[in-house]
């Protein structure tokens, strides 16, 4: 009997350990890629959702053209997606490291006008003490006081500025201008004490500081009659709470005025 001719079966494709191994390195690889473009890409959408709008509109028009071809590459089709990872990736990189924008409506600081010669608490603190001369006697202008005149430097023996109350009496003052941890001793109120009366003839005599003064010196004060103006009084008669020095005759200890003391 003629005998029939068997066909070989054809041979399988070997096993090859390292090419697949090198295939799901690849694809790990891939998957780490498109979780970072993902997360990155969830950033830009939250920052600029118009971006992601656009990106959206383009997948949507590479799909439908890939649709109208008969036959699809898939090299090609790799290819146009790699690009396309790749510039959303460079995208989303670039909003994240692009500074916030400001706000569009920033509140407005109002600024104090030019001709306002009273100075403010953080002015008095920035002030240097020539200065401080200048803004006490803007003081005395600004509440009617005429023949203002800053007279501080070498030699003014306690002086640092003089002036005409609108009563017509003879203003005196010394400027002490001293940081919170300096207060005005008794030795600065003697010093002031032999020359404002005496020397420059004054009806009245203040010492004005940024500070406060000692138990000593405002003792010395009241034998003297020199008015001592301290901080909180010098704040509110910068701010128009309290009258000028010169129109209070005496202030209790409650209340922030000058502590005027007669001899």
């Amino acid at each position: 009997m003629p005998q029939r001719r068997t066909r070989p079966l054809p041979r399988g494709r070997r096993f090859d350990l390292r090419a697949t191994a090198m295939f799901f390195g690849l694809l790990a690889i891939a998957l780490v890629a498109g979780g970072f473009a993902v997360r990155a890409l969830a950033g830009v959408v939250e920052r600029r959702p118009v971006w992601a709008a656009i990106l959206l509109c383009v997948a949507v028009a590479a799909v439908l053209g890939h649709r109208r071809r008969r036959r699809l590459s898939a090299a090609r089709i790799a290819r146009r997606t790699g690009l396309a990872l790749h510039r959303g990736t460079t995208t989303a990189l670039d909003a994240l490291e692009a500074p916030a924008p400001a706000p569009a409506f920033a509140p407005a600081v109002p600024a104090p006008p030019a001709d306002d010669p009273r100075p403010g608490y953080d002015d008095f603190d920035a002030l240097s003490p020539e200065e401080f001369e200048e803004a006490t006697a803007a003081l005395c202008e600004r509440d009617g006081c005429t023949q203002v005149e800053v007279v501080g430097g070498a030699g003014d023996l306690g002086a640092d500025v003089v002036a005409l109350s609108p009563d017509g009496r003879r203003i005196v003052i010394q400027c002490k201008r001293y940081g919170d941890d300096n207060k005005v001793g008794s030795q600065d109120l003697q010093r002031f004490g032999g020359t404002c009366f005496t020397v420059h003839g004054a009806d009245l005599a203040l010492v004005v500081t940024t500070s406060e003064f000692t138990a000593p010196a405002e003792e010395y004060a009241a034998q003297c009659g020199i008015v001592c103006v301290p901080r909180d009084a010098l704040l509110a008669w910068s701010d128009g709470r309290e009258p000028a020095p010169w129109e209070t005759d005496t202030a209790g200890p409650e209340t922030p005025g000058p502590r005027v003391c007669a001899p």
